[in-house]
């Protein structure tokens, strides 16, 4: 699969647009984990996902191929003068094994690349 910009989706033919992605690993349990946040989700907005088919979990697409994983949880914070506004989306993954992190890992550094993110530290200056 060359050259397949890298996407993530929750709705089929619906690519989410990524705004924020913290990574962490529990130190008694080895787990490691994934929040994944979205100020934007498009599936809602457009009220589309009621068009398009839901895969069933998170597709991560790049030139490596997909990544299917289903969220251990998934977040809508509204706000607004009315509280009826969606602020954003949080998504959140566990990843167990070794080798299904480091492929999420390398997917995270082509999504990253390929939309101007940047990987950083917290509190670290860039």
């Amino acid at each position: 699969m060359a050259n397949i910009p890298p996407s993530i989706e929750f709705f089929e033919g619906i690519s989410e647009d990524l705004s924020d992605v913290s990574l962490r690993q529990n130190r008694a349990t080895g787990v490691r984990s994934v929040l994944m946040t979205f100020n934007t989700f498009k599936s809602i907005e457009r009220f589309r996902s009621y068009t398009n088919r839901f895969v069933g979990a998170m597709r991560l697409t790049d030139s490596e191929g997909q990544i299917q994983i289903e969220p251990a949880s998934v977040q809508f914070v509204f706000g607004g003068p009315e509280g009826d506004e969606l602020q954003r989306m949080e998504c959140k993954l566990e990843i167990d094994r070794a080798d299904h992190w480091e492929r999420f890992l390398r997917f995270m550094n082509r999504y990253a690349e390929a939309n101007g993110m940047m990987y950083g530290e917290p509190g670290a200056k860039t």
